[in-house]
């Protein structure tokens, strides 16, 4: 047996830098989406970025900076005042999986983080209205 610790995919792409490109890629097509763009804070995409890349980065193995500064990530709480709906959950994964797409990722790295990316979308799903015209939260995640 070795002594060696197995590597993580964070490790596997490279690090930090890959999971930051994978986030701005993913932030720069949501930009153009009616449904999600409202969403997010534009006063803030900086810090939104910062937050999904080092979620993503920790949850793959990377360090512990988002615990550290944000606590438990309590995703669907944190996103509990956005409304979720199916539309939006295929919306932001179908700009999660051309970032990730647009990537060169391994094979394997790429499944395994199209699957969780699956997993996260569904579980975020809170509501099975439609989403309302006019009333998109903006709330800082």
């Amino acid at each position: 047996m070795s002594d060696t610790p197995a590597l993580t995919l964070y490790d596997e792409v490279g690090g930090m830098d890959p999971f930051e490109e994978l986030v701005r890629r993913f932030y720069d097509d949501v930009q153009a989406d009616e449904v999600l763009w409202p969403m997010y804070p534009k006063e803030d995409l900086e810090g939104a970025i910062w937050r999904l890349s080092r979620f993503l980065a920790q949850y793959w193995g990377g360090p512990s900076t988002y615990s550290e500064q944000r606590g438990h990530p309590r995703l669907r709480m944190r996103h509990v005042n956005f409304h979720v709906n199916p539309d939006a959950r295929g919306r932001w994964l179908k700009h999660m999986t051309a970032a990730v797409d647009s990537m060169e990722f391994s094979p394997i790295a790429r499944q395994q983080l199209l699957a969780y990316f699956d997993r996260a979308a569904t579980a975020m799903v809170n509501t099975f209205e439609p989403t309302p015209d006019g009333e998109r939260t903006t709330e800082s995640r």
